[in-house]
């Protein structure tokens, strides 16, 4: 434990001593070594009287996340493990199965599996609840902890046990690395072209280009940048995309805590196409310096909702024990140094989405199984649900009469499930897929028509 106390410390030191040069102030030396030593003692004396068992390695990192806890919300430590997958999820690739997964009301859940993949060639769907890894029950855990599980190396086996319509499936799989696209084009009316980055990771720009390579195969000259709830990524990858688009000149200023301050530019001697970029307030950080440059430079047009306003860098420090630290060490300002952080990017034509509110459908037990005549909180959910898919059930009452029993019974047929109409686990988890699936797919996207719009003028 002494050992890693002292890393822990020597990083701690380092964290402060930036501060130090930063904004000048001294740090009390002797008072910092007399709350070391306290800090050191109160854990001993815990450790002796604590009745159950914890280990260094939890006693370090509970440390390591006290400490960056305090700096602001985007400051992190990794562990080695979260630190090798966020390299990799910087990468653009990784080594694992391929499968894209959230959370599920407390099941890990696929939401869908890679082109190409081992998942998809062994027959992994959509909508596959994963419940097993080399037989540890993953229920509970979070998508990074489960993703931690079914990565692995190149070569190496993974047995992967899913619930799928309430079966038992069990598939062997050999782990490959796996690349990763942030972008999806195509080519819509008016022959209009259309790219969706979903992230700023290393390789954005090399598919970018490609997507671009087919575009200019169509004589395609107007294009709509989809970004929406695009978090953001690496200024590098957000700065390579804008020299595609925006011409010769400053795109964005950052200045550092050490008094610093960079500014890139892009080298774009010919605007090539008339774009129009989509946001809304799930776009932020590297994003936000796309759009920025877009409309600060007045060479396309921003459509959506304002922005997150994430205006702040982190910069990655790798540490010797495989771990690393994130944290906050710049600010940045758009054109004309425009702020961003806390303000965003307003977009020059203000379109609203309409939304499902998946919050105001009540949680599933995934316990009780409903039968004709239950009242219940399952029941309402149940029913809101079909009369958000369509079918024709009365008004939402968590009373499971005949007319909602004989539309489950529609529903499960629809969905292959067994057809007898009590609302049972597999069912409440297909209801809840479907409602997922409804709220991504079946809203109508008038955001995107206000883009083509603004471009066909």
């Amino acid at each position: 434990m002494k050992r890693k106390i002292c890393l822990f410390l020597a990083v701690a030191m380092m964290m402060l001593s930036v501060q130090t040069a930063a904004y000048a102030t001294e740090l009390d030396q002797d008072k910092f070594d007399q709350d070391v030593d306290f800090m050191k003692r109160v854990i001993s004396f815990v450790l002796s009287n604590y009745q159950y068992e914890v280990s260094q390695e939890d006693i370090m990192n509970g440390l390591y996340d006290g400490f960056f806890s305090v700096l602001d919300d985007y400051s992190v430590y990794y562990t080695p493990e979260e630190y090798k997958t966020m390299l990799e999820d910087t990468a653009g690739e990784f080594s694992g199965i391929g499968v894209q997964i959230i959370d599920s009301n407390g099941q890990v859940m696929v939401l869908t599996p890679l082109p190409g993949s081992p998942a998809i060639e062994a027959g992994i769907k959509a909508g596959d609840i994963i419940k097993y890894v080399d037989g540890k029950d993953i229920t509970g855990l979070t998508v990074n902890e489960a993703s931690t599980l079914i990565r692995g190396q190149e070569g190496t086996k993974v047995t992967i046990g899913v619930v799928r319509n309430g079966q038992n499936l069990t598939f062997n799989l050999t782990r490959r690395t796996i690349v990763t696209s942030s972008v999806e084009g195509k080519i819509m009316d008016n022959n209009i072209g259309y790219l969706k980055v979903t992230e700023f990771s290393d390789n954005t720009v090399t598919f970018v280009e490609k997507e671009l390579e087919k575009f200019d195969e169509s004589s395609v000259k107007k294009i709509v940048i989809d970004m929406r709830n695009n978090g953001g990524g690496t200024l590098d990858a957000a700065v390579d995309m804008l020299n595609l688009f925006v011409t010769k000149g400053d795109l964005v200023y950052v200045d550092y805590a050490t008094g610093k301050e960079d500014v890139y530019t892009s080298s774009l001697k010919e605007q090539k196409y008339e774009i129009a970029v989509l946001i809304n307030e799930g776009s932020a950080s590297a994003t936000e310096i796309f759009a920025g440059a877009v409309k600060y430079r007045k060479e396309g047009v921003i459509v959506g909702t304002r922005s997150f306003g994430k205006g702040i860098v982190q910069t990655l420090y790798p540490l010797v024990d495989g771990s690393g630290v994130k944290f906050t060490t710049a600010e940045y300002f758009s054109v004309d140094r425009t702020p961003v952080h806390k303000i965003g990017i307003t977009p020059d034509i203000v379109v609203e989405n309409e939304k499902i509110d998946l919050a105001k459908y009540p949680a599933f037990s995934n316990a009780k199984k409903p039968v004709l005549g239950t009242v219940s909180l399952d029941v309402l959910s149940a029913e809101m649900i079909l009369d958000t898919l369509g079918y024709e059930v009365d008004e939402p009452d968590g009373v499971y009469d005949q007319k909602s029993y004989e539309q489950m019974m529609k529903f499960q047929q629809d969905n292959f499930l067994y057809p007898y109409g009590t609302i049972d686990i597999a069912t409440q988890k297909s209801l809840y897929s479907s409602l997922v699936k409804h709220a991504q797919t079946s809203i109508e996207d008038k955001q995107l028509e206000a883009a083509i719009t603004a471009l066909t003028k």
